[in-house]
Order: structure tokens, then C-alpha cells, then sequence
């Protein structure tokens, strides 16, 4: 029995992009305590993925006002009907180090998110090769004038750094009453958005999940990045951004 599921395993990891299985996995662990949290992180991350990025592609191409517009309405849609969910491992991290999360609820996020991630851009490539629309992009940093990426980690440091603030602000410290959440989510939407403009060295991602998930699904191999490069910009820095 072991062997055949071993067998069947490795036969589906073929056809699936490279991690998925081990992220499916962390579902099940401590006796599937965590499923609602990584189903919650999985679809969410789908969502915010499908909803964000369709801005300037599927929507609003020819008219900045309306990318920026598209893009609000795509976080705020996108986090409504995921139910609150972090998609990015840097928030995670940072709620952990918060005390919202315990560590193990934090690990099941963040390997749902890239669960999420490693699903979606190829989901969304075909389906914009079916209906003839533009193919969403991704956060990568040039190494041209950057070989090592200290330049490009250094922009992701501060722009997430940025990010998690204004997630504090508008999630623990202000309150706008009986419209809270209708004021403070178009605030971190715009607040997004503002940020991938003035920071655009690393993409900007903003989320080590995404710079990740579209370097995979980018890839002539399909497989995650060699390059020391690439975690250095994208993930190296998001722990010491979660305030002790």
C-alpha cells in the first residue's frame, strides 16, 4: 500500500508544479487541526492573485485610473470573500512574531500560500491563452546593474517593512467605527499600490510568495530558483521586518 501511494506520488509530481504535494500535505498535519486555515490561505491566495493582477492586464490596460481602481477593488473583493486571509508570508511571519498566530498555524499559512501561488499563474496563463487576453506578469528584479540583488532586497525590505506597518495602522490602531472595514481595506489597497509604484526594484512583490510562485512557473525548468540571488531579495529580509 505504501509503495503504491509512493508510486502514485511520484507519478503525479510530473504534472504538477514542484512543492505543491509537500504544501497539500501541511493540511493534514496535527490531525488536520489546521485545514480550515490552509483552505482559507489556498483560495485566498488564488483570489488575490486572480483579482490583483488582472489589474493592467485584463482590466484597465489603456487607463492608469482604472488599473489603480481595478486593483483597490481586487484586494478589498479579495480578502471579502476569502474570509481575512494573510496570502503573504511575510504577514504571517510578522503575526506570528505579534502573537496573533502560534508558529505551527503560521508554517500551515505560508505553505498554503505557496500552494496558492505555485497553482495560479499557470491557471491564469491558461486562462488568458483561452479567452485571448493579456498574460499576467510577476515580480522579478533585474540583475543587470544589480548582479547580487542587495539593491533589490533592500527596496523589498523597505516597501514590506512599509506594508506591515500600514496593515498595523489600519488593522490595530485606527478605527472608523461602524464602516471600519470598508475604510481600512481600500486604505491598504491604495496603500499596496502606492508602494509597488515607489519601489519597483524587486518588482516590487512585497510577499515572498509571489516573487517565488512566478520564478517557478517562469522558469524554462519549472522548477524553484537556484540562484542564492533570488531568496536573498525575496525572502532573506521578511523575518526581521515582524517586530519582536
Amino acid at each position: 500500500m505504501i509503495n503504491l501511494f509512493a508510486s502514485t506520488v511520484n507519478a503525479a509530481q510530473d504534472f504538477l508544479p514542484p512543492g505543491l504535494i509537500m504544501s497539500i500535505a501541511a493540511a493534514f498535519i496535527v490531525e488536520r487541526s489546521y485545514i480550515k486555515c490552509y483552505a482559507q490561505e489556498f483560495v485566498g491566495t488564488l483570489l488575490m492573485i486572480s483579482f490583483t493582477f488582472s489589474a493592467g492586464k485584463w482590466i484597465g490596460a489603456d487607463s492608469q485610473t482604472v488599473e489603480w481602481l481595478s486593483h483597490a477593488v481586487g484586494v478589498v473583493a479579495a480578502d471579502y470573500i476569502g474570509g481575512g486571509p494573510q496570502v503573504n508570508p511575510a504577514v504571517s511571519v510578522s503575526m506570528w512574531a505579534l502573537g496573533k498566530v502560534n508558529y505551527t498555524e503560521m508554517y500551515v499559512r505560508i505553505a498554503a500560500q505557496m500552494g496558492g501561488g505555485l497553482v495560479a499563474f499557470p491557471l491564469f496563463h491558461f486562462a488568458s491563452e483561452s479567452f485571448g487576453m493579456t498574460p499576467f506578469g510577476g515580480p522579478q528584479f533585474d540583475a543587470t546593474d544589480d548582479e547580487h540583488g542587495s539593491a533589490a532586497a533592500l527596496s523589498e525590505f523597505v516597501a514590506t517593512m512599509l506594508l506591515c506597518f500600514l496593515i498595523y495602522a489600519v488593522n490595530f490602531e485606527l478605527h472608523f467605527g461602524p464602516y471600519h472595514y470598508w475604510i481600512k481595506q481600500p486604505l491598504t489597497a491604495f496603500g499596496i499600490r502606492y508602494l509597488i509604484v515607489m519601489f519597483p526594484l524587486a518588482g516590487p512583490s512585497m510577499n515572498p510568495m509571489l516573487g517565488t510562485a512566478w520564478a517557478v512557473w517562469n522558469s524554462d525548468e519549472g522548477a524553484f530558483p537556484s540562484d542564492p540571488g533570488h531568496y536573498l531579495v525575496y525572502w532573506l529580509p521578511p523575518p526581521p521586518r515582524a517586530p519582536p
